[in-house]
């Protein structure tokens, strides 16, 4: 798609559970938007549902010939047909002797912005620009070589892994990556640059999307029948359902009356093994430290299609807060572009709160340096934290008090006290949740 030596000879450079469920209605992919989400946010977050709207996109949901005789559908032709569209511009830029520009949406919290009627952290609109000239010729052609390596997945209905993407750069001469961050930026470059998510490009992540267990059927799919298959989040023993990498044709059956999501695999192993969902009438879903976009989007689709409230379970310490919490709740910075789609506005937090350490006599670890950074950076520059006096209470207390606390220190109380005690005692008040 691009000629290295080319563009530096142009620029002058050198080159089931038994109990009665309710199932949720199957959604067509028209009425889940065109680029196969469901809700956003802001509706999400509303009490009174409100009518879909399409995901945001500059491409044309009709299939295109070439790739209705390939087997390809309509949301795998127009990312192609995108990606053919943009590379031609450029080349005729080129071919012209016009310094070609590629914009970006800017990445980052300082341009975006959060209300509680949105619910999400929404871009204010900033770009960046890539123009091609002697000093930028090298990042401008990694874009375009892995542009072209995702029109090729998409093309071929291929999958690669962040890692494999990188290594495949390998064979890019001048334009290979040294190393895979410099992959992963472009990568996201790319997914910004399109407005789709990476998996539509035929990128998916190293990491799995997290655990679940409890009251809850998963219907999904034979990929070589199409026959339905029903997973029952009850019947993996000492073991847990596996959130996938792509969610969006999942189906739901429930009685559960709500979803806890907790940081630590410790912890829900504790709870699976005990089958406190039994008790506590819940889904449990294990989000493995920062939860991943599809478990994100899992949490998301299953508590939009039940009306199930999502509370929340972290260490009690600036990363759980303003990492773990806020990336779920409103998503992150990096990927403001697809945060209306991968966050969870309905959730709250049920601890562990610098409160909690006081009330329950927890043991702590003093805060270390960059957990007071992180904190104080999450004061001044966090439009979520920004936006509530409770959380901003919080964390001054926290930095006050000089302590952190992890889940299993209520493991002092006993083993079990967690689920006998303070988990009983917090869902009876949930009205005291931080936002």
């Amino acid at each position: 798609m691009f000629d290295v030596a080319a563009a530096n000879k142009k620029t002058g450079k050198k080159t089931g559970t038994k109990k009665t469920t309710k199932k949720a209605p199957a959604k067509s992919a028209s009425s889940q938007g065109e680029l196969g989400f469901g809700k956003p946010a802001a509706q999400a977050a509303a009490k009174t549902p409100a009518k879909p709207v399409k995901a945001p996109t500059k491409v044309n949901a009709k299939a295109d010939p070439v790739d209705q005789a390939a087997g390809r559908g309509a949301a795998f032709g127009k990312v192609a047909r995108r990606i053919r569209s943009e590379s031609n511009l450029i080349r005729q830029k080129i071919l012209l002797g016009d310094k070609p520009v590629m914009k970006f949406p800017l990445r980052s919290l300082s341009n975006v912005t959060y209300s509680g009627s949105t619910g999400y952290f929404k871009m204010k609109g900033k770009l960046k620009e890539r123009t091609l000239t002697v000093n930028t010729v090298k990042t401008f052609a990694q874009t375009l070589k892995m542009m072209a390596l995702s029109k090729e997945l998409v093309e071929t209905d291929d999958i690669a892994t962040k890692r494999e993407a990188y290594y495949v750069s390998k064979n890019w001469a001048e334009a290979r990556f040294k190393e895979q961050p410099e992959s992963d930026t472009v990568m996201e470059d790319v997914e910004a640059f399109f407005g789709v998510n990476r998996e539509q490009l035929g990128f998916v992540p190293e990491e799995k999307g997290g655990d679940v267990a409890g009251r809850l059927v998963v219907i999904d799919h034979d990929r070589d029948t199409g026959e339905k298959l029903r997973i029952d989040c009850t019947r993996f023993g000492s073991g847990a359902y596996s959130i996938p990498i792509s969610v969006e044709e999942l189906e739901f059956e429930t009685d559960a009356t709500f979803i806890l999501c907790i940081e630590t695999a410790g912890m829900f192993q504790r709870l699976v093994k005990h089958n406190y969902w039994k008790k506590a009438d819940c889904i449990l879903i294990s989000l493995g430290g920062v939860p991943t976009r599809a478990c994100r989007r899992f949490v998301r689709r299953l508590a939009d299609s039940h009306g199930l409230p999502v509370y929340v379970f972290v260490d009690g310490d600036p990363y759980g807060f303003s990492n773990i919490y806020r990336t779920l709740k409103v998503g992150s910075g990096n990927a403001a572009h697809l945060n209306e789609y991968f966050c969870v506005p309905q959730a709250h937090l049920l601890g562990i709160t610098p409160q909690d350490i006081i009330d329950y006599e927890l043991p702590t670890h003093p805060l270390k340096d960059v957990d007071i950074k992180r904190a104080k950076d999450a004061l001044k520059n966090d439009p979520f934290i920004l936006h509530y006096k409770a959380w901003q209470q919080a964390l001054q207390q926290m930095i006050k008090m000089g302590v952190r606390a992890e889940q299993q220190a209520l493991a002092k109380h006993g083993l079990n006290y967690v689920m006998d005690e303070y988990l009983p005692n917090k869902l009876a008040d949930v009205g005291r949740f931080l936002p």
